[in-house]
């Protein structure tokens, strides 16, 4: 899979801490439920106070991302982020243990507070 779920424009500083803006590396919309397992580094620190949207009812249009929020300050700057993650595809079934399970790993330097050039929505 080509598509990336770390855009350029994905980290911002926020006045509690920061936003992580996840792409959808995948060909079509996924209950938003289907986002598991994630586990964020900023410049090889695990953190560990992620907070989600609401999950419940909701989809994740391909075009959109989802707004991870941390609570930890981050300086302006640079920054090295790695991000893992799973998805759980609902309509594709490998047998009595479930729906595939697509695991990402994604690692890429940021600039926080890039230009917005994204016509994405962000599913906060």
């Amino acid at each position: 899979m080509t598509l990336t779920a770390l855009r350029a424009d994905a980290l911002s500083t926020t006045p509690g801490g920061f936003e992580l803006r996840l792409s959808l590396p995948w060909i079509r919309a996924l209950p938003l439920q289907s986002l598991h397992d994630v586990a964020v580094q900023l410049d090889g620190t695990a953190v560990g106070d992620l907070r989600f949207p609401d999950a419940s009812e909701r989809w994740w249009p391909a075009q959109d991302r989802v707004v991870l929020r941390g609570g930890e300050p981050v300086a302006p700057g640079p920054h090295d982020v790695i991000i893992d993650f799973a998805l759980l595809v609902p309509y594709l079934q490998m047998g009595p243990d479930g729906p595939l399970r697509l695991p990402f790993h994604e690692q890429r330097t940021l600039q926080t507070d890039a230009a917005l050039t994204s016509v994405s929505e962000d599913i906060a």
